[in-house]
């Protein structure tokens, strides 16, 4: 239902809505969340210009959510960094559709506007939850990261040695 980039989005948001207090490190979003790093601080800085997290320099800077955690909706979180789509027209472009949605693509705009809905009403205050209820409440799966360069077979064959 929402890319990737929107996933990861929102699994950094969270964690920043759970350290509210502090700015946190894209190093410790990284690791906190399994987003790759290279890739999360192209999501940061799509938030950054959605105006859902700010940046701070220094030796105390890092990352921080640039509202309170309850004024932040998941779709503020997923409109920053993805399109979200909203059918207006059948894209089969059979002309029997022409000017209206055919039955399936008029569902699937129902559907969409039902994930828009549920996005917008829900907070990343909602998200958070404790991070005392579970000792893994914000460990994700690793992923490899998708901007890194491949390896060569010379550098697998060497790094198994």
């Amino acid at each position: 239902m929402i890319s990737q980039t929107a996933e990861y989005a929102l699994r950094a948001a969270v964690h920043l809505a759970r350290h509210q207090d502090r700015p946190v490190t894209g190093h410790a979003i990284s690791d906190a969340t399994a987003v790759p790093p290279t890739y999360l601080l192209k999501i940061l800085a799509q938030l950054t210009r959605g105006g859902v997290v700010r940046s701070q320099r220094g030796p105390n800077g890092g990352y921080a959510l640039a509202r309170p955690a309850l004024a932040v909706s998941a779709y503020d979180v997923v409109a920053a960094v993805d399109s979200i789509p909203d059918l207006n027209r059948c894209p089969l472009g059979l002309s029997a559709h022409s000017g209206r949605l055919c039955p399936l693509h008029s569902r699937l705009r129902e559907a969409a506007h039902l994930m828009h809905d549920a996005l917008r009403r829900t907070s990343l205050h909602d998200l958070r939850g404790s991070e005392e209820s579970s000792p893994d409440a914000c460990r994700f799966p690793a992923v490899p990261d998708p901007l890194a360069r491949p390896r060569s077979a010379d550098s697998r064959k060497k790094e198994e040695r």
